[in-house]
């Protein structure tokens, strides 16, 4: 590889980064969708670009005499592998960002609409995305676990900004939605954790050849549980997320003692934090996606109570950099060439179907038996339609260690593109038409999040 022939390359990519979300935002589409199609367009999505390696190849003269195709091969290699890796560090940070996004001192204020809003839009998207998958691949537990998990989440970055730009923050309707919105995502992010972990077992039982990682049940002997393997688990990562959130609280609290908010020292220290929790959940078979949040709910308070200025400070550091490799590296996985194949098209269609219906029919359903009225029950379930950050993250680790085929991932992210483009507008449109709103107005605390305009 050639260094400047990377660092050529490694420009361009920034530089296409920068520009699309720039010029797509003038057509209302968001930054991530934007990113998405820009690792669409550099990756080998079988649409004939394959942007990395073409550019590789006209690069290649800045290499050795004679041994160009060499070169280019090992400049597209070396680039992928970057992308790849800057794509999880962007993982990690957005997690732990959503994690300290998180105000639980709303649910006090609605409870019963929170409650609601929490179990039935989860519950029903679950089961939906669990029948999906169960219709194509019955046999495949974990991946029915793995689809149900990705029907089951919501989008974060979607459900805040419209909250507060349609000024339902301060209503009991806008802090529901904005909670359960939190409460789910967790759930099914544990959901993940125990999918990912029970496909490492079925793989160490049926003896194929697969590569260890940092988990502890990759080194024991899986017939040791027995039929307990889910429970067993499901209580480690309870254990784990308390251990985890009081911890962090805990040592952040004592940092900020020995450190000023403002001193770069205490940012390294407080990553180690999220780091730390990452590894060992590893280490117990637990995602990062997970370790990542919780360490990150650990630390919401501490940060908030500082101005939010350690918080704008990790947030500047993703959004502005790690988070969009995240996107870039998701499309760069997506191959449109697997919809060539017979009955691909079938599992496009369930599973957009599948996860609006069950979306707008699970948050009417919970708004009608809180108490609100129609308008607002069709809302609600519209603004958890939208499949952005956490669904795509999920869907990616799905696909790197196995779970996921590739017509199911690629299916991921139609759903993508279909769910997040038009809903917002759909919200909008409800909310203004039938004035939504709730008569008890209360004053509440809102989540810090990146604007409109941004990233998310």
């Amino acid at each position: 590889m050639n260094d400047n022939a990377f660092l050529l390359l490694f420009i361009a990519f920034i530089a296409l980064m920068g520009l699309i979300p720039f010029l797509l935002r003038k057509f209302g589409i968001p930054s991530v969708i934007s990113l998405l199609l820009v690792g669409i367009i550099v990756g080998p999505t079988g649409i004939g670009l394959n942007l990395v390696s073409r550019m590789s190849e006209w690069l290649s003269f800045l290499g050795v005499p004679g041994a160009e195709a060499q070169t280019a091969i090992n400049t597209a290699s070396h680039f992928n592998s970057l992308v790849d890796s800057l794509g999880s560090l962007g993982l990690m940070f957005l997690m732990a960002l959503a994690g300290m996004e998180a105000d639980f001192k709303l649910i006090k204020s609605a409870r019963k609409p929170v409650i609601a809003l929490s179990i039935l839009t989860f519950l029903i998207p679950a089961v939906s995305g669990y029948l999906v998958y169960r219709y194509f691949n019955a046999s495949d537990l974990s991946g029915k676990l793995l689809y149900a998990s990705l029907f089951a989440s919501h989008s974060v970055g979607i459900v805040f900004p419209v909250i507060r730009e349609l000024k339902l923050s301060k209503t009991k309707f806008g802090a529901a939605v904005l909670i359960s919105t939190v409460i789910t995502d967790i759930a099914s992010i544990i959901l993940l954790a125990v999918s990912v972990q029970l496909f490492r077992r079925t793989r160490n039982i049926s003896h194929m050849i697969v590569g260890k990682s940092l988990s502890i049940f990759d080194h024991l002997d899986s017939s040791i549980f027995g039929n307990q393997f889910i429970p067993v688990f499901l209580v480690i990562t309870l254990l784990y997320l308390v251990i985890v959130v009081l911890f962090s609280d805990w040592v952040g609290r004592k940092l900020l003692k020995i450190f000023q908010p403002g001193e770069d020292m205490l940012i390294t220290i407080i990553l180690f934090i999220i780091l730390g929790a990452v590894v060992i959940g590893e280490l117990f078979g637990i995602n990062l996606v997970v370790g990542a949040f919780i360490a990150g709910l650990g630390l919401s308070r501490m940060v908030k109570e500082q101005d939010m200025l350690l918080f704008k400070r990790f947030e500047s550091i993703g959004y502005g950099f790690l988070i969009p490799f995240l996107f870039v590296s998701i499309g760069m996985e997506c191959d449109f060439r697997v919809f060539a194949q017979p009955g691909n098209m079938q599992i496009v269609l369930l599973t957009v179907v599948g996860l609006i219906v069950s979306k707008i029919l699970s948050g009417f359903i919970a708004m009608r038996i809180s108490g609100f009225g129609n308008a607002a029950g069709v809302a609600a379930g519209l603004m958890t339609v939208p499949q952005l950050s956490a669904t795509l993250a999920a869907a990616a680790i799905g696909k790197e260690i196995g779970i996921l085929k590739p017509e199911f991932f690629n299916a991921i992210i139609i759903l993508s593109l279909v769910t997040t483009l038009p809903v917002p507008s759909a919200v909008r449109f409800v909310v203004t038409k039938w004035n939504v709103s709730s008569k008890e107005e209360q004053n509440f605390k809102i989540p810090q999040v990146v604007s409109n305009d941004e990233l998310l």
